[in-house]
């Protein structure tokens, strides 16, 4: 089969390598008909994650049809259509148990790790894939599902709701202040109603983003070039400042935005994926009593995300901006990687 590998920092290709084949009872074969491109896999092309070894074929993100299942797999058979999940889980350990799927216990990959996809193990952006744990790791599809719809499920949703609004502790009548439109951002933005935030106030760079932004669902768009971004947001809150700041970058000028956008006992969510240390000025804000949270997605929440993306009470269509066959994915990650002049969103690639 065809596959995008890994080839050390800067370095990628779209080349012939073996196909996957069940290893272990739990195991399912998947054959990718719908996948996409994640920010952490420009992080990975960077070097930022030094896990990721040469020749390891990445991806966390897909939708699919089961053409495999190992004898122990039991809730899924060949042709049934599915989400894979970014999150391993093997279902059974102390973690697994109490929803932290994010730190699965499940020797696939490493124990205790729970992103394993492109990571630890081979990824999504190929033909076939090889699914550890397929009972708990891969979500059936209901009719009027779309691959489009349903692979904005494998990540950046769960991701945005979880991470951002569940670990942020937006509650109703809050402001939320969301750093940074881009996808995982605009998924924060789109979820924070569910918890009955009262207005989102979205900030970028960029100006595209930030009208991608109201259509998300923000109430308020600030453009970060802007002198007075902190005195804005100060007007719109009372000059208390937002109940609740997610950080949806990943670099330190964002997070320390947020820091000062919060209110003294609010909540600051980072969710952006960090390459480079961050100063936590302990001295500044201890006695402001806010919490600080961050994390990697557990994916619990995929089965009632996917209920509402069924219902259309989540737009999850719109992030799909771009559209490519597999075999054009070397296109589609220069298309990703310069977003500010091509408009992307996520780009979404077809076998």
């Amino acid at each position: 089969m065809k596959a995008l590998v890994f080839d050390g920092p800067g370095k990628k290709s779209w080349t012939e390598v073996p196909d996957p084949s069940i290893q272990n009872p739990t195991d399912a074969i998947v054959r990718v008909d719908t996948t996409t491109i994640c920010g952490t896999d420009l992080h990975i092309l960077k070097g930022d994650v030094p896990a990721v070894q040469r020749g390891r074929i990445l991806g966390h993100e897909g939708v699919g049809t089961v053409v495999a299942t190992g004898s122990s797999v039991t809730g899924l058979r060949p042709r049934d259509r599915v989400i894979i999940s970014c999150i391993k889980s093997c279902g059974h350990c102390v973690s697994c148990k109490t929803g932290l799927y994010s730190h699965c216990h499940g020797e696939e990959g490493a124990s205790g790790i729970g992103w394993i996809f492109g990571h630890l193990i081979d990824g999504t952006q190929a033909e076939y894939v090889r699914v550890p744990y397929a009972d708990n790791s891969l979500h059936k599809l209901p009719e009027g599902v779309t691959d489009e719809q349903a692979v904005m499920l494998s990540d950046i949703l769960p991701t945005g709701f979880e991470i951002g609004v569940q670990y942020g502790r937006v509650k109703p009548g809050d402001t939320v202040v969301v750093v940074g439109a881009g996808p995982v951002g605009l998924a924060a933005i789109a979820t924070a109603g569910l918890y009955g935030a009262a207005s989102v106030i979205a900030m970028d760079l960029d100006e595209h983003r930030l009208q991608q932004a109201r259509d998300f669902g923000a109430s308020t768009a600030i453009s970060s070039r802007s002198s007075d971004w902190k005195e804005q947001v100060l007007a719109l809150t009372d000059g208390l400042g937002a109940d609740v700041a997610i950080e949806a970058v990943g670099i330190p000028e964002t997070f320390e935005m947020a820091v000062e956008l919060v209110r003294p006992g609010g909540n600051v969510a980072n969710v952006g994926v960090h390459g480079r240390s961050v100063e936590l000025h302990l001295e500044n804000l201890w006695i402001q009593n806010i919490n600080i949270s961050m994390g990697l997605v557990n994916a619990n929440t995929t089965p009632m995300l996917l209920k509402l993306v069924a219902q259309h009470r989540i737009p999850a269509e719109k992030f799909a901006t771009h559209n490519f066959q597999l075999t054009e994915i070397v296109e589609a990650y220069d298309t990703f990687s310069r977003a500010a002049d091509t408009k992307a969103l996520k780009v979404v690639l077809t076998q």
